[in-house]
């Protein structure tokens, strides 16, 4: 932190945050971003699905995005934010903000942008963290692709499970439900299943077989092991919302064909919340958005901070010029 009051500052330094960086940077404004170093895809081999980007190990791109940023003046650092609070003011977010760390470090900002994802939250079940983003997924279109026409399983926690089966037949002809603690499907739902040819087990999952470090089947709880290359499970999106939260905005349900998937913050389309002078962008606010969604959120959200910034520049400039 090289000066004490940025005219933005970005909590998280991941594809949202620093595609807001850049906007920012480029239309020469001071920025600081402050990233934990905790990207949601950390555990994931490559990026799917980002134009121009196809196929790139999640670190380099960060690191490619923190090189542009810097590029064109934005300061980045570790850190983790403990909370921000409003500056005394208006009330109109004119004066600012202050940031803290958890290592008791503070900055001042006219604005902010927090960027700061989500946090997938697994079924617990013994060995699925282990191998969350390799052999344990969740979205087809992040990692489908990789594992077509393997043995494919998926794992029911609640009533998504047999659209989730019938999305992955997709990519893989060979793909099993298994039941564990979803209920039971519909007779319709086992209609559709038969008909696309996605088996069905009964019975609760004990945990993951692994050999040489690799996922090789699932284990119920009878002992009988079922082989499988990838394991399909529901996540729950939690976002990582403390920071807002220490603003006042509060987290909200997000619901999917009437079922409880996560939490976001609202926020409106270019990322303004309800508190004057704060955006947010990313995951935290769209729980299934990918990488190129949450850089293009980014984007958004920076021309609007610009935006807003500008606004008041120009109403100070009016008022100075009154004064004079």
């Amino acid at each position: 932190m090289k000066q004490q009051r940025y005219d933005v500052v970005i909590v998280g330094g991941g594809a949202a945050g620093l595609s807001g960086a850049l906007t920012l940077a480029r239309a020469r404004r001071s920025v600081l971003v402050i990233d934990a170093g905790e990207p949601r895809n950390a555990p994931a081999s490559h990026v799917h699905n980002y134009l121009g980007r196809e196929s790139t190990p999640p670190g380099e791109l960060l690191a490619i995005g923190r090189g542009e940023a810097a590029g064109y003046g934005a300061e980045i650092v570790e850190g983790r934010v403990a909370s921000a609070e409003r500056l005394p003011g208006d009330g109109a977010g004119e004066r600012g903000f202050r940031v803290v760390t958890e290592d008791g470090r503070s900055v001042e900002a006219r604005r902010l942008l927090v960027t700061t994802g989500l946090v997938d939250e697994l079924p617990p079940v013994p060995g699925l963290a282990e191998r969350w983003g390799r052999e344990v997924l969740h979205c087809p279109y992040c990692h489908g692709r990789e594992v077509a026409d393997r043995p494919i399983g998926v794992l029911a926690t609640g009533p998504l499970a047999v659209h989730q089966a019938l999305m992955w037949r997709q990519w893989s002809e060979d793909v099993t439900l298994f039941l564990h603690t979803g209920p039971e499907p519909s007779e319709e739902e086992y209609e559709q299943l038969a008909a696309r040819g996605v088996a069905v087990v009964d019975g609760e999952v004990a945990g993951l077989e692994v050999a040489d470090d690799r996922f090789t089947g699932v284990r119920l709880a009878s002992g009988r092991v079922i082989p499988r290359e990838a394991l399909v499970v529901q996540a729950r999106f939690t976002a990582r919302s403390a920071v807002l939260e220490s603003l006042g905005l509060e987290p909200v349900a997000q619901e999917m064909g009437g079922t409880v998937i996560g939490s976001y913050i609202p926020a409106d389309p270019t990322g303004a919340t309800e508190v004057p002078g704060v955006w947010a962008a990313g995951n935290v606010t769209r729980l299934t958005e990918q990488v190129i969604g949450a850089a293009a959120a980014g984007l958004m959200a920076g021309g609007a901070v610009n935006g807003d910034l500008i606004a008041e520049d120009t109403r100070d400039a009016v008022a100075a010029r009154r004064r004079g």
